[in-house]
C-alpha cells in the first residue's frame, strides 16, 4: 500500500461552517488514519488560529454575495514552494474558485494528478449574484467542463452530480463516492430518552406530539418555504405535530414572516444555530427529519438523520431514492405539492425501524467506507497517471529515434 502526501487545496474549511468544511475533515482523518499525510491549503480567515499544524492559510478576500465565505486571492508561488518541499505526491481540490485554480497550477507544475470533488451545483445558487441575470447556466456549464476536464478525475457525491457533468461535456475518468459521515457523532447511545424528551419539553413539545425536525443553513435555495407552505394542509390532519428548524443564514427573516402569513406561528419554533455537539441531540428528538431541498448534491443532514435513528420525510433526487430504499428507514415524494400527504401518510402507517436494516445502512454511509473509497480512487489515478507519463516518455524516445534515422541512413551510404 502505498502512503501518500496529498494537498486539499479548498476556499472553505473551519472555522467556517459548511458541509464542504465537514467533508473536508471526515477524509483528512480517514486518510490520516491510514497512515497519509494530509495538508490543507485554504483561505486566510479573522477567525481562524495564527498557527494550525497541517494547514497553510494564503491571502483571500470575502466571496461576492457570500461574505461569511472567503476565496483565495493570490499565493501560487508561495504554495508552489510549500507543496514542493512537502513532496507532495497528489493534490486534491475542492472548489472550482482561488484555491482550487492555484491546486490546479501546483500539480501541472509538479507533474502529479490533480483530483476534483465537484461539491456544489452552481446553478441552484445563481440568483446570489445579481439575481442571476449576470452568471447564467450556460456560463456554469462551460466553466465547469473547462476546469474539471484539465483534473486527472472527479468525484462526484452522487448520481444528480455525474449527469450533470457528462451533460456539460466532462470526459475525465468520474467515480460516484458519496461523503461518509462520523457515525459516533451522531449514533450517541449516551442520548438517553429522558434527555430527548428534555429537550422536546424546552420547545414546548409534549410526548403526544409529533416533531418535524428541518436542520440546514437558512437560505433561499433549501426550500424551506415549502415545508412551512404545506404545514396548515399537515395540520388539518394531524394537528398535533410541530415543526422544528434548526439553523440560521440570511433567508430566516422571510421565513420567519412566511410562518406569520400562514397563521402557523404557534406550530413553528426557530431554534438558530446549535453548536456542533449538539446537533445530534435534536435528531435524536425528533420523530421524522423533514426536507423540500433540491439544491443538495448529496446533503450530509440526511445521513446524519439516518445515523441517529431518525426516519427521513424527503423531496426525492436519485441518492436520495437510492439512499432510503426500505420503508423503515423513510419515505420520499416526488414534489414540493407531494410533502404534505407524503408526511401524513407516513405518519399513518407507524413503521417501526429495523435494527438489522438501519445497522447495514450505516456502514454504508460511513467515514470509514468513504475513506477507503477515495484512497482507491487516488490509487488508480496514480497509476493512470504513472502509464500516461511512461506513454509519453516513449513518444518522446521513437521521436528522437526517428529524427536520427536519416542522419544514420546518410551514413552507411557514406
Amino acid at each position: 500500500m502505498l502512503f501518500l502526501k496529498i494537498g486539499f487545496f479548498t476556499d472553505t474549511y473551519f472555522p467556517q461552517v459548511s458541509g464542504v468544511a465537514t467533508s473536508i475533515k471526515t477524509l483528512k482523518d480517514q486518510l490520516e488514519e491510514h497512515g497519509h499525510q494530509v495538508y490543507i491549503f485554504t483561505t486566510t480567515d479573522p477567525n481562524a488560529p495564527r498557527f494550525d499544524e497541517g494547514i497553510i492559510r494564503m491571502p483571500s478576500v470575502p466571496f461576492v454575495s457570500f461574505t461569511d465565505r472567503r476565496v483565495v486571492v493570490r499565493g501560487m508561488w508561495y504554495a508552489y514552494l510549500i507543496a514542493k518541499e512537502l513532496e507532495l505526491d497528489l493534490i486534491h481540490t475542492h472548489t472550482e474558485f482561488g484555491a482550487g485554480i492555484l491546486g490546479k497550477m501546483v500539480g501541472k507544475k509538479m507533474k502529479i494528478p490533480v483530483v476534483h470533488t465537484y461539491h456544489t451545483m452552481y446553478e441552484d445558487y445563481l440568483h446570489y449574484i445579481a439575481n442571476g441575470k449576470v452568471i447564467r447556466p450556460a456560463h456554469v456549464k462551460y466553466f465547469s467542463r473547462l476546469f474539471v476536464n484539465h483534473s486527472s478525475g472527479v468525484i462526484c457525491p452522487s448520481e444528480r452530480v455525474i449527469k450533470t457533468l457528462k451533460e456539460y461535456g466532462v470526459s475525465i475518468p468520474m467515480r460516484i463516492i458519496p461523503t461518509g459521515i462520523e457515525i459516533d457523532k451522531f449514533e450517541r447511545p449516551d442520548i438517553t430518552p429522558e434527555m430527548s424528551q428534555k429537550t422536546r419539553r424546552s420547545l414546548g413539545i409534549d410526548e403526544n406530539q409529533v416533531m418535524l425536525l428541518s436542520l440546514s443553513r437558512l437560505s433561499y435555495e433549501k426550500n424551506i418555504q415549502a415545508i412551512i407552505y404545506g404545514l396548515p394542509a399537515i395540520l388539518k390532519m394531524k394537528p398535533n405535530v410541530k415543526l422544528v428548524i434548526v439553523g440560521d443564514g440570511p433567508y430566516r427573516e422571510d421565513l420567519e414572516v412566511l410562518v406569520k402569513q400562514k397563521q402557523v406561528e404557534k406550530f413553528v419554533t426557530f431554534v438558530g444555530e446549535v453548536p456542533n455537539n449538539e446537533v445530534a441531540i435534536y435528531y435524536h428528538a425528533a420523530d421524522y427529519f423533514v426536507s423540500t431541498s433540491t439544491s443538495e448534491t448529496q446533503g450530509l443532514t440526511y445521513t446524519e438523520a439516518m445515523a441517529a435513528g431518525t426516519q427521513l420525510i424527503v423531496e426525492g433526487n436519485d441518492y436520495l431514492n437510492n439512499l432510503i430504499n426500505y420503508d423503515c428507514l423513510g419515505t420520499t415524494f416526488e414534489t414540493d405539492e407531494d410533502f404534505a400527504n407524503a408526511v401524513i401518510n407516513y405518519v399513518d402507517q407507524k413503521i417501526a425501524m429495523d435494527p438489522a436494516i438501519l445497522a447495514k445502512k450505516l456502514y454504508e454511509i460511513s467515514a470509514e467506507k468513504f475513506g477507503a473509497k477515495i484512497i482507491e480512487f487516488y490509487e488508480d489515478l496514480i497509476a493512470l497517471n504513472q502509464l500516461e507519463r511512461e506513454e509519453k516518455q516513449e513518444e518522446v524516445i521513437l521521436k528522437k529515434m526517428k529524427m536520427k534515422l536519416p542522419s544514420l541512413k546518410r551514413s552507411s551510404i557514406d
